[in-house]
């Protein structure tokens, strides 16, 4: 993992950590699992799944009783991410706020990184 000693891969903010825990009880879940996919007017696109059991591969990330887990083939991707939970008007959902990306498209739903 690429990684900072004494320094977590992601972050959560409070509300993040707080969904994720919610969402672990209720459903009996082992975490979340992050990753990245080829996809979307970008180029690349966020996954979220709700994981049984941690991949040994995985980089996992506890917060606050919630649990993130990083799939291999992205953790170079998501490196210093801070994961949101954020509630408006129309929608509610987790947003990442990732510095490796260098473009996003309208939608916020694809994005791209530096080199690619």
């Amino acid at each position: 993992m690429f990684a900072i000693p004494g320094k977590p891969p992601v972050t959560m903010t409070d509300a993040a950590a707080r969904q994720i825990a919610r969402l672990m009880g209720e459903g009996g879940t082992e975490g979340l699992r992050i990753g990245v996919k080829k996809g979307g007017c970008a180029g690349m696109e966020y996954t979220m799944d709700y994981v049984a059991e941690a991949d040994p591969h995985d980089e996992v990330v506890e917060q606050n009783g919630a649990r993130v887990l990083i799939a291999p083939m992205a953790q170079m991707f998501l490196f210093g991410t801070e994961i949101d939970y954020e509630v408006s008007l129309l929608e509610a959902g987790f947003k990442f706020n990732n510095p490796n990306v260098s473009e996003a498209c309208g939608c916020g739903e694809s994005i791209k990184f530096e080199g690619m």
